[in-house]
């Protein structure tokens, strides 16, 4: 999984990581850490697994890893993380040796993961994952979560 750690240490990754964690500090729930980007790719592989789906384990990691890093674009610059997500997430594979199919896949998964209107079986695993991550029935601020009204907290 030697592309996962190039694609965490990567400069580009780890300075809009960053900058989601500082935004994102006083936040109780859905935080967008290393736990959710793991638990997102650990549901993905065992979706892939039970549906017998031929997707890499590293493809997998690498797209939950990749999925949410547009979200500092969004809380500073109201550019939906979908969309911002996919140009930093290519600006980062471009470094890394993947190949163009693979690029493609992830780029797409990242792209359509807030919809889950995809025909991509990578995105679709993305988008159900990503859901079923998330506790948002624990929050007392569920009626003025991100993930319920699309308002941000």
């Amino acid at each position: 999984m030697d592309r996962i750690n190039q694609i965490w240490q990567h400069p580009v990754y780890q300075e809009h990581y960053k900058k989601i964690q500082e935004l994102e500090n006083d936040r109780i729930f859905c935080r967008h850490t290393p736990e959710h980007f793991l638990d997102v790719a650990r549901l993905m592989y065992i979706y892939a697994l039970e549906e017998h789906m031929d997707l890499s384990r590293e493809l997998i990691y690498a797209t939950a890893l990749l999925h949410d890093i547009g979200r500092a674009e969004q809380y500073l610059h109201d550019i939906p993380h979908d969309i911002a997500g996919t140009e930093i997430a290519r600006e980062i594979l471009a470094d890394l040796n993947f190949t163009e199919q693979e690029k493609e896949q992830i780029l797409s998964s990242i792209g359509h993961h807030r919809k889950g209107d995809s025909c991509n079986t990578l995105a679709v695993l993305l988008y159900k994952a990503d859901k079923k991550s998330r506790n948002c029935f624990l929050c007392s601020a569920v009626s003025e979560c991100y993930w319920s009204s699309e308002k941000k907290i």
